[in-house]
Order: structure tokens, then sequence, then C-alpha cells
């Protein structure tokens, strides 16, 4: 193993760089390529349903195999608020906002 005379804090500011750099770098390709792409083309598309299926698998996730805090409601107690939730999304003309926090309230009330 060589030794570099680097001081330990150098690898810190070493890091934040690269990561920096990974981030903007696919960020300007982003904005190169972002005129380029059809809104409406079959990559987009298939993107598009990728995205949905992964915020599928994770609310279906946390509704059944929840971590951390969520974990002290009982099956029965996030179902409920599950349902709540989609009751007040579809109550009100598809309305997210409606359905996130008919569900996070009936959750909480139900843990009160």
């Amino acid at each position: 193993m060589t030794d570099f005379n680097i001081p330990p804090w150098a690898f810190i500011w070493i890091a934040i760089a690269i990561s920096a750099a990974v981030t903007y770098s696919s960020r300007f390709l982003g904005v190169i390529f972002s005129g380029k792409v059809r809104s409406d083309g079959k990559l987009i598309e298939w993107v598009a349903c990728v995205t949905y299926a992964l915020l599928a698998g994770l609310v279906a996730r946390m509704i059944i195999l929840p971590i951390g805090s969520l974990g002290e409601a009982t099956d029965w107690m996030r179902l409920s608020a599950t349902a709540a939730g989609l009751a007040a999304f579809y109550a009100y003309r598809r309305s997210v906002a409606a359905g996130v926090i008919t569900g996070t309230l009936a959750l909480i009330i139900m843990l009160w």
C-alpha cells in the first residue's frame, strides 16, 4: 500500500467533489438531450411505466412490511387507513392531496 501524504479530512472533500461531479454531469446531459427526446415516444412511455411500478412496489411494501415507527401500527390499521385514503381519493375527483391527508389522519387517529 502506498503512503500518500493526504490529511484524513481531505478525503471528505474528495468524496464531495466526486459526488457533485457525478450528480451534475448527469443533469447536464439531461439538459442537453431533453430537447431531442420525444415526450410521446416509446422510451418515455416505458420509463413512466417503470416509475409507476417502482412507486407501487414501495407503497405496497410500506403497507405490508413496514419498518420503523410505521411498524407499530397493526395490519388492520394500515389497511383501514389505506382504504380511507383511496375512498377520499376517488370521492374528491382523484385528488392525491385528499387521499394522502385522509389516509394519514386516519392512521394517526387509530394510533392515538
